[in-house]
């Protein structure tokens, strides 16, 4: 197992490149199985999550072609049908959530599948009901096998139908949409996702001669369609790594240009985190992030206290509650931050409260940060990554702490952030990878 060694207090400068969108590569990189003509993608991230996605996918008998670094042409001619009864695919998908998204793609082009276990980070319950639910609205039978912790769907009836989601979950849409594109007949989603990730999946489900409308909005109506075909598609910036290095070159007092940001689709980010006094200014695609003295933590306009919560798009994503809460550290003021979607993702904090941040947890949902205003700096200690976004939340914290950090469970990390250790050292971080 590795980890990651760092001596805080540099002061940060220099220019970094936004990757590719995680949670928008585990969705379209699924569509290539409603095809058997070949799609290229670029700006695809190489991190753990998307790359154990493409092994499934090369393990199903999809033909994997890389064009360079970040670029690759998938072509599902002969697809292994079988291959979710085998032990590997059970081990290799109990990693990563994004399994899950192989199901909507199965039915549609073989009218069956199977969803596994979800594996990925542990932050709370994570519950398949509206995957599952919205796959019987459309006409498939599931049976669920407790020992093999799988769930087996039958698509044979498919047809479309009248869908209203019990939430906007961004998996359970993009699955049962991939279901719908090859299934005769009229479907609405109703309370659908309208992330951008979503919006993309849809955008190269089109390309693909499928018959989406309603893109970017909550009511998405999709007509089924005989076949699809080949096409190319470019990620979306990940905005989540975007408000990462916002945060970072905020608490580390560092003059930061984050390039190729997709800024016309980070929503309302920018002015989340300028809520907490952080200047910025957008050029064009990009984003620069000048040093700062001091940065203020706004209050609302009757005078109380800023509170910061996650809501469905085009709300706050909540995958960025943790690198708010740590941001707030070195803000003069104070903040609530509320994570309502997830029970366990505030519970890293103890690490950050060790490290001499003034935080209370409320409890597993609500956490008061009362700013240090840089009047003490954090101090380095030995501390584990429970999951992606905590860790690279922690990751920051050690970035702008006096004295060495040590990181464990850092293939955690790993799974969201492309060679974060070397993109950082090239900012004048001391950071090293160790075993």
């Amino acid at each position: 197992m590795g980890a990651f060694e760092i001596r805080g207090g540099n002061k940060l400068s220099g220019t970094i490149t936004a990757q590719g969108a995680k949670n928008e590569a585990l969705q379209v990189l699924c569509a290539v199985l409603l095809t058997n003509e070949a799609i290229t993608f670029h700006n695809v991230p190489d991190i753990l999550d998307v790359n154990t996605l493409i092994d499934l996918l090369e393990d199903m008998g999809i033909t994997i072609t890389r064009r360079g670094a970040n670029a690759l042409t998938l072509q599902a001619t002969n697809v292994n049908t079988e291959y979710f009864s085998d032990p590997s695919f059970k081990k290799k998908s109990g990693r990563m959530r994004g399994a899950v998204m192989l199901a909507g793609p199965m039915l549609a082009r073989f009218k069956s599948a199977h969803i596994p276990q979800p594996g990925g980070d542990k932050i709370g319950r994570r519950r398949l009901d509206t995957h599952i639910r919205g796959f019987e609205k459309l006409g498939v039978k599931f049976d669920y096998d407790t020992d093999q912790s799988l769930f087996t769907l039958d698509g044979g009836n498919m047809q479309g139908t009248e869908i209203l989601l019990a939430e906007p979950s961004v998996t359970g849409t993009a699955n049962i949409v991939m279901a719908a594109v090859l299934t005769q007949g009229i479907t609405h989603i109703y309370n659908a996702a309208c992330e951008p990730y979503v919006q993309q999946l849809c955008r190269l489900l089109n390309k693909m001669g499928a018959n989406i409308a309603g893109i970017g909005s909550n009511l998405l109506k999709i007509e089924g369609v005989e076949a699809l075909h080949g096409a190319e598609h470019t990620m979306l910036a990940d905005m989540i790594e975007v408000g990462s290095f916002i945060g970072m070159a905020a608490i580390t007092h560092s003059e930061l240009t984050i390039k190729n940001a997709s800024v016309e689709h980070l929503g309302i980010i920018p002015d989340t985190f300028r809520s907490l006094g952080i200047e910025m200014n957008i050029v064009g695609d990009d984003i620069h992030i000048p040093a700062q003295e001091q940065y203020n933590i706004q209050k609302f306009i009757d005078g109380s206290i800023l509170t910061i919560y996650d809501h469905p798009w085009p709300g706050f994503t909540p995958d960025l509650l943790s690198i708010v809460l740590v941001t707030a550290i070195q803000a003069n003021g104070t903040v609530l931050v509320h994570q309502k979607m997830f029970e366990s993702r505030l519970f890293f904090v103890d690490k950050l409260i060790e490290m001499g941040a003034q935080i209370v947890l409320c409890d597993p949902h609500r956490a008061v940060v009362i700013g240090l205003d840089r009047e003490a700096t954090l101090r380095g200690i030995t501390m584990t990554s429970p999951d992606i976004r905590a860790g690279v939340a922690l990751l920051i914290a050690a970035l702008s702490a006096k004295g060495k950090s040590t990181i464990h469970n850092i293939e955690q990390i790993d799974r969201g952030y492309e060679r974060i250790d070397e993109r950082l050292a090239a900012l004048g971080a001391d950071i090293k990878r160790i075993d």
